[in-house]
């Protein structure tokens, strides 16, 4: 039997490493073929319209996977870059062979602020004469706000628009938690630190309604004061729309002027003929934004020896490497690194996309970022989220500029452990502990939470809260009592940031670029981005088949259900103290 195990780890063997050396040959043929231009090229013809579908997931920055076998089997992400976005609109206003824009997004897959970013830079390709227009089958509120900057918006005559003002929804798991006898032990500072109400409660606190309500508030009114000035009405006259649902048709929207007409989709593609003074039997030519882009115009093209450097911070802060989805402080430190030995580079943005995470990563990185300042200018551009340990790496910068819907704040503090002792009592399970030492053994998930494992824990807590508030204090020039008056885990929006001084500016990424050469004293300059996602061999297996795990149990669970796990997951994964937005907030 000993034998015919090993045969068979053999032949096992063998065949993983046939199987592997087979995809690297692969990989290696769609690499090569990529470079000797086996693909089309892309050209944008004379007399083209840009179509903005917008259907992929947009992330501040999306460099292209150095994973080959996302190509190959196309198990990578679609994801597309603002940054690129962005670019693609300024090289549009300019392009003579671009007539104008068309938006045809159904559903945007990108945050609040990154939508207004690609809003407001549409407004500005408005001045250069050309033409925006827009058509949807159905507009939802992001996507209508995102349209509402063209010059004339159309819908399906059987569509609508569904505009009725933010609201935030939060899933509270206390019931689930006495039911089960599964339930996660919290120890937070900040009344606002509402990330682990949900395992405390079953229902808001009047704290967290306080300041959920007033952001919301907030960023209703930053759509509310865009869409009117677009559609030439009055904030009034818009909330009267929202707050009577006189938008739900699209006669009721076109009476109301929120749209131009509704039009079956061959009767827009006239719409755009005319617009374009072009025969109507004429067929227009268009270019997808992501072939734009490919063809590349995706990128602003300099000379320039002189570099701004874009460092992107995005995604949940953990402790290790970090990569396209999480962010480490060892991606981000070597980051930092590189930019301040680069004798090209004069200036350094942090551009931040986070909602916080790990105390200890997030206090590396903020280490980093001090040496890094005493170097070179240092400016963090503010993304949909910068809030608790994101706004921990942002507050020594020279200088902080958030969009105005940007999530921020958030100083505040918390652990949370996952128990299960009643669940165990229940179904029979009694774990018993032996140790060296009075501390030894410390917490297990099978017995109650100690009074001293708390106190202790809770020491560690306050120690963090404390550091955070320090840290905050010195980067923007207040007393701790200044600090500790607007923090308590407290959100705030961009704008709101900015009257209690937890901000500089309100502005766009290319704002914090123009500030950054300004304070380095250049005018002339590129943009280098960073960081670099390499991966490693053995990470290179990982991606096909998380991808698959994913896409398996969200349909075997169905999206909502798949949202409840994940979110209960990223608790249960969870290592060491957090400081970390309230993520379990979702605005629609």
């Amino acid at each position: 039997m000993t034998f015919l195990r090993e045969l068979l780890a053999v032949i096992v063997g063998v065949f993983i490493s046939f199987f592997i050396m087979f995809m690297v040959l692969i990989a290696i043929g769609t690499a090569m073929g990529s470079a000797f231009g086996e693909k089309d090229q892309i050209t944008v013809k004379n007399n083209s319209v840009l179509v903005l579908k917008l259907k992929e997931e947009i992330k501040d920055y999306a460099p292209k996977s150095g994973d080959p076998f996302d190509e190959i089997f196309g198990f990578g992400d679609e994801v597309i870059g603002l940054n690129t976005i962005i670019n693609a609109i300024e090289n549009a206003k300019y392009d003579d062979n671009i007539l104008g824009i068309s938006i045809e997004a159904l559903q945007l897959n990108s945050g609040i602020a990154q939508t207004q970013a690609i809003r407001n830079k549409l407004f500005e390709f408005k001045e250069s004469g050309k033409f925006i227009t827009a058509y949807a089958d159905f507009y939802d509120q992001k996507n209508y706000y995102l349209s509402s900057v063209a010059d004339s918006i159309y819908v399906n005559p059987v569509g609508g628009i569904d505009f009725k003002g933010l609201f935030g929804e939060i899933l509270f798991f206390k019931d689930f938690q006495d039911k089960y006898g599964v339930k996660m032990e919290v120890i937070r500072h900040g009344k606002y630190k509402s990330a682990v109400e949900p395992f405390l409660a079953n229902k808001m606190s009047d704290a967290n309604k306080e300041q959920t309500q007033s952001f919301l508030n907030s960023i209703w009114s930053e759509l509310v004061i865009d869409i009117s000035e677009s559609r030439k009405k009055t904030n009034q006259e818009i909330n009267h729309i929202a707050d009577e649902l006189l938008a739900r048709t699209p006669e009721l929207a076109v009476e109301n002027k929120m749209i131009t007409n509704q039009l079956y989709r061959d009767e827009y593609e006239s719409v755009i003929n005319t617009l374009s003074n072009f025969d109507e039997n004429k067929k227009i030519n268009t270019v997808s934004l992501v072939d734009y882009i490919s063809s590349g115009k995706g990128r602003i093209k300099s000379t320039s020896k002189n570099r701004i450097a874009v460092i992107y911070a995005q995604g949940e802060i953990k402790y290790g490497k970090g990569d396209e989805k999480y962010i480490g402080q060892e991606l981000i430190v070597k980051a930092l690194k590189k930019a301040v030995k680069s004798d090209n580079v004069k200036a350094i943005v942090l551009r931040v996309n986070s909602p916080g995470g790990s105390a200890l990563a997030s206090d590396i990185i903020w280490r980093e970022l001090e040496l890094t300042k005493k170097e070179k200018p240092l400016v963090v551009s503010m993304g949909d989220l910068a809030a608790s340990g994101g706004y921990y790496i942002a507050c020594n910068a020279d200088k902080i500029v958030a969009e105005p819907t940007t999530i921020t704040g958030s100083i505040g503090v918390y652990g949370a452990i996952p128990n299960i002792s009643e669940f165990a009592d229940r179904i029979g399970i009694n774990a018993e502990q032996i140790g060296t030492n009075k501390q030894s053994v410390g917490y297990s998930i099978f017995e109650p939470i100690t009074e001293e494992f708390y106190n202790v824990t809770k020491e560690g807590v306050e120690l963090v809260y404390t550091t955070f508030v320090d840290k905050v204090a010195a980067g923007r020039n207040m007393t701790f009592a200044q600090v500790d008056s607007i923090a308590q885990g407290r959100v705030w929006t961009g704008k709101e940031a900015i009257e209690n001084g937890l901000v500089d500016e309100l502005g766009s990424l290319q704002d914090a670029i123009v500030i950054a050469a300004d304070l380095a004293g250049i005018d002339d300059y590129r943009v280098r981005n960073y960081p670099d996602y390499k991966k490693d061999f053995k990470d290179l297996f990982k991606g096909p088949f998380a991808s698959i795990k994913e896409s398996v149990l969200t349909e075997e669970l169905g999206k909502e259900n798949y949202k409840i796990y994940k979110r209960i997951k990223q608790f249960s994964d969870l290592k060491g103290i957090q400081t970390r937005l309230p993520f379990l907030l979702e605005i629609k």
